[in-house]
């Protein structure tokens, strides 16, 4: 799968100590050469360093006092690096911020509430995506109301992508770009594509290929079963619902075989598979386009499949470009956080390095609906997502994601068929709800020691 995903959870219970460290001080390093230096923390690969390089070169020859030092990790390193710069007193002036952080940042003072900022910027907030701009506001009681304490970095829509050049191979019509499958359909189809190429025995080229994490909330939502309630108080695993889609997840495996073992995956996974050529249908975000550019087959983009609802859905995520609240420079810092996310030119940056979709929804059309613009043909299936059918993971709105984090370090006797998902929920869904119990008194206790 693409090292994009977010992979590091953070308790809030930390993040209670960081909040009295935080308050000392953050990582500005005052002047070089008569110039405000801040220091703007972020992670990524090849791809977006240099696009931030750019980014970062353009806003300081338009802002001639103020020059930015890159501080830059691995995605797998960041949220570790992060947490240590906090607790050791060198918060970043500028960083990026994970959605389930949101809460115990603002709560213990890390963030920079920069609500006004950004009027005083005004900038159109109404063209800026707004499951990017909720996904950074907070009131003090929940994620999506309030002010916001940072702006989208991106919004990340998880598309499904298909081998379009294996379906003409196979002579199988090719899915309707703006009708989802049916989940009957779509394993017909998977079980098709399914099959030895060789003639040797042994199967070499599969339907799927899903990592159960990212994969499964599409299915569980599009039949109608959900984590958690709307008041982010119960968790709601232990229903029909959710056990079907579970189950049919699992039973690509199990029973359609149309996805490899655990054993066959040891010695060339899916996303290698996929990179091959080996497999019909895998997930695709925009942040895969700078290497898919370079797949030697054709391939394009579909919605989810439907089960119950018959309505896709699909999960979306997205970083946000927080302030320090303890910075020696708050109007520049937040100027900088503005710029990357809003600014016409540092977006037209990032997008031409392929690192992400525009978070500015006119500049996103007008980029879906480029012509010759390259692999995917329908980029307007990411858009889609954002706006009508994507959701953010369910941890990513609680104090903390212990509980959703859960769900699958137990998950794997579902995956290899020693257990059935009905089971699995019963059993899971009592621990799970202790610990979402724990993450919401953990918020109860961060509210009361900031006086809220």
């Amino acid at each position: 799968m693409s090292k994009f995903i977010h992979k590091v959870m953070l308790g809030a219970m930390a993040l209670l100590s960081v909040g009295l460290l935080a308050s000392c001080g953050s990582k500005s390093t005052g002047s070089a050469n008569g110039k405000h230096q801040l220091t703007f923390m972020f992670r990524g690969g090849d791809a977006e360093k240099k696009a931030y390089g750019e980014a970062i070169k353009a806003y300081e020859k338009a802002h001639k006092d103020v020059s930015v030092k890159i501080i830059m990790t691995s995605a797998d390193n960041y949220a570790t690096k992060l947490q240590a710069a906090i607790s050791g007193n060198k918060t970043p002036d500028v960083f990026y911020v994970e959605q389930n952080n949101l809460m115990a940042y603002a709560d213990n003072g890390v963030l920079r509430d920069i609500s006004k900022d950004v009027k005083d910027s005004k900038v159109d907030l109404n063209n800026i995506w707004k499951y990017g701009v909720d996904s950074y506001r907070y009131d003090g009681k929940q994620v999506g109301k309030g002010d916001l304490y940072a702006l989208p970095k991106d919004v990340g829509p998880f598309a499904l992508g298909y081998n379009k050049t294996m379906f003409e191979k196979n002579n199988i019509p090719l899915p309707d770009k703006d009708k989802a499958y049916t989940w009957g359909e779509f394993v017909k189809v998977a079980q098709k594509l399914t099959k030895d190429t060789n003639g040797d025995g042994k199967i070499d080229q599969y339907g799927t290929g899903f990592n159960v994490v990212w994969s499964l909330p599409a299915l569980a939502w599009s039949n109608g079963a959900d984590w958690i309630n709307k008041d982010k108080t119960k968790v709601t695993v232990n229903t029909p619902k959710f056990a079907h889609a579970l189950q049919e997840f699992a039973d690509l495996q199990n029973k359609y075989h149309t996805t490899p073992s655990v054993k066959e995956s040891q010695s060339l996974d899916t996303y290698q598979r996929w990179m091959q050529g080996q497999l019909a249908f895998f997930p695709v975000g925009p942040w895969d386009l700078p290497t898919y550019s370079k797949l030697k087959f054709d391939y394009d983009l579909i919605p989810w499949p439907t089960m119950s609802t018959g309505k896709p859905a699909a999960y979306v995520g997205s970083l946000g470009i927080g302030v320090s609240k303890k910075t020696k420079y708050g109007k520049d810092a937040a100027d900088l956080a503005i710029y990357l996310s809003t600014n016409r030119k540092a977006q037209q940056i990032l997008v031409d390095n392929m690192i992400q979709i525009p978070t500015l929804k006119d500049m996103a059309n007008k980029w879906a609906n480029e012509k010759d613009h390259g692999k995917p043909e329908n980029r307007q299936e990411f858009l889609d997502i954002v706006e009508k059918y994507g959701r953010g993971l369910p941890g990513a709105t609680t104090y903390n994601a212990e509980w959703y984090d859960m769900f699958y370090t137990d998950i794997q006797p579902v995956l290899d068929g020693k257990k059935t998902a009905a089971q699995f929920v019963k059993e899971e869904q009592p621990k799970m709800q202790s610990k979402l119990d724990a993450a919401n008194q953990q918020k109860k206790t961060a509210e009361a020691t900031a006086g809220k």
